[in-house]
């Protein structure tokens, strides 16, 4: 099979388009033909070696699969050959998607919901996966409450403005103003231009002082210190960045504050819950651009420029005859 391979840490130009055995699948897991795969930053993250300990090389990366089930390995129940699934590989944890085809446990599988395209699948498994991990199982957020999700016409987080507002929260969002009509399209009740006004003046203005319940942040750095003040009483601060900048602890403390590191795992539940919010029209993915497996150089180079235009994701298509 074709399969990008990472020889060594570095830039986009570190990937090698190659030809390797096709995997076997063991007891419980399925062999899925790859049709879609997508990229987001943990990808050139893992690709220019930032978690070097974590990945041995030569390797396959990759965080999302949209495909085709082609074998099932003894003990597998839910899965049949000519299943249309969807998934994220577990991550630090053996082969990814940048290939033709990909062995998964059958645990961490998914029916693709029947109403997206592959590409579009593989646009919202990992964002899709982490937007619930934050909102829903970390921060709890409930009917009513409000939160300031910042980078809301990135890949995390033009899913997590749709996912807020099915949760029943008011959305506030800071993006470009590029974006703005993006992101209000995608349900943001109010959408703060960040490079035009600061956002905790935005957000004291907008909430009369009070502050937002939950404050999403998938920027990190300065955003990230300064969340807390923006707070309510209470409040959360979930964040799926690291947090080498020194923190607001002192902000934080006297908002009663708590905060949420993520690291999205790896289950059917979600993708299920996932699925159903799809299935009412209550979320799709955004893909903002489709590249082939040979061009994956290209969209990793895209992606990680600090000015790329993209709204939503970039898709992988591996399959062939899904570029147009």
């Amino acid at each position: 099979m074709k399969a990008m391979m990472l020889k060594s840490f570095g830039g986009p130009e570190s990937f090698e388009l190659c030809d390797v055995p096709k995997p076997v699948p063991r007891a419980g897991q399925v062999l899925v033909r790859v049709h879609a795969t997508s990229i987001n930053p943990l990808d050139y993250q893992v690709r220019r070696g930032d978690y070097p300990d974590l990945v041995q090389l030569p390797a396959i990366t990759g965080h999302d699969v949209s495909g085709v089930v082609e074998e099932v390995g003894p003990g597998v129940t839910t899965f049949a050959p000519g299943d249309e699934v969807w998934y994220t590989p577990q991550i630090f944890d053996g082969p990814g998607s940048y290939a033709e085809y990909h062995v998964a446990a059958e645990s961490i599988i998914g029916k693709k919901p029947p109403s997206l395209s592959h590409l579009e699948a593989a646009s919202l498994t990992l964002v899709g996966g982490t937007a619930w991990e934050a909102l829903v199982v970390r921060a709890a957020l409930r009917v009513g409450e409000s939160i300031l999700i910042h980078g809301g016409a990135g890949g995390v987080g033009h899913v997590a403005i749709q996912l807020a507002k099915a949760m029943g929260a008011r959305v506030y969002t800071t993006v470009r103003e590029a974006n703005s009509e993006f992101a209000r399209s995608l349900g943001a009740d109010v959408v703060i231009d960040y490079e035009k006004e600061d956002y905790v003046d935005a957000i004291i203005r907008e909430t009369g002082g009070r502050g937002v319940d939950v404050v999403f942040d998938t920027i990190g750095g300065n955003t990230l210190s300064r969340s807390p003040d923006v707070l309510a009483q209470l409040g959360r601060v979930v964040t799926i960045v690291d947090i080498a900048q020194p923190q607001n602890v002192v902000q934080a403390w006297g908002k009663n504050a708590s905060y949420h590191f993520v690291f999205t795992r790896q289950n059917r539940g979600k993708l299920d819950e996932l699925s159903a919010l799809v299935a009412r029209g209550q979320l799709r993915p955004h893909v903002g651009a489709v590249y082939s497996l040979a061009d994956l150089a290209l969209a990793h180079a895209r992606l990680e420029s600090s000015n790329n235009g993209i709204q939503g994701k970039i898709a992988i298509a591996v399959e062939p005859s899904l570029i147009s």
